[in-house]
């Protein structure tokens, strides 16, 4: 992420954001399932950011994530994603997942405290953060299916 994007986003974060100093309160849960290439299902509880400030805080402070939960931040609409682990204690796979509910990209075991940017290196509708090790663990790989009702792939 360059400086201007950076500052800007910063310009944007609500100031309770920015003074945070402890872990927001559990999200609205919503289910997800991942469908890897040979048709295993995998089901998670994901928590849904989806305000500015939601996802400005996300799993800041969170000491672990549960193996069947995460965070599912949704842009909107299809955008360039940049994540950080600014706070962020425990580590976490990233997901970027593309408008129609495709695996864009996977940052596995990311650092936590890390301000080093994680792209989604293309135009993705959502970011998924499950905990540490869960991609391989369950052989999730890039082109797998995640359904949710924001991709319209809900069951």
């Amino acid at each position: 992420m360059n400086r201007r994007i950076l500052l800007g986003l910063l310009a944007l974060a609500p100031a309770a954001a920015l003074a945070q100093d402890g872990p927001q309160p559990k999200l609205p849960m919503e289910p997800l399932v991942i469908v890897t290439r040979d048709g295993k299902r995998h089901a998670f509880q994901v928590e849904m950011a989806i305000e500015p400030q939601q996802q400005m805080v996300g799993l800041m402070f969170r000491p672990v994530v549960a193996p069947d939960e995460g965070m599912l931040f949704d842009w909107g609409q299809p955008r360039e994603s940049s994540m950080w682990m600014r706070n962020t204690i425990a580590s976490l796979d990233m997901l970027f997942i593309t408008q129609s509910g495709v695996i864009l990209r996977i940052a596995e075991r990311t650092v936590p405290h890390s301000l080093a940017p994680i792209s989604s290196n293309g135009p993705v509708r959502a970011t998924l953060e499950l905990a540490a090790g869960t991609a391989e663990r369950l052989d999730i790989r890039v082109g797998d299916k995640v359904e949710q009702r924001i991709f319209g792939t809900a069951r």
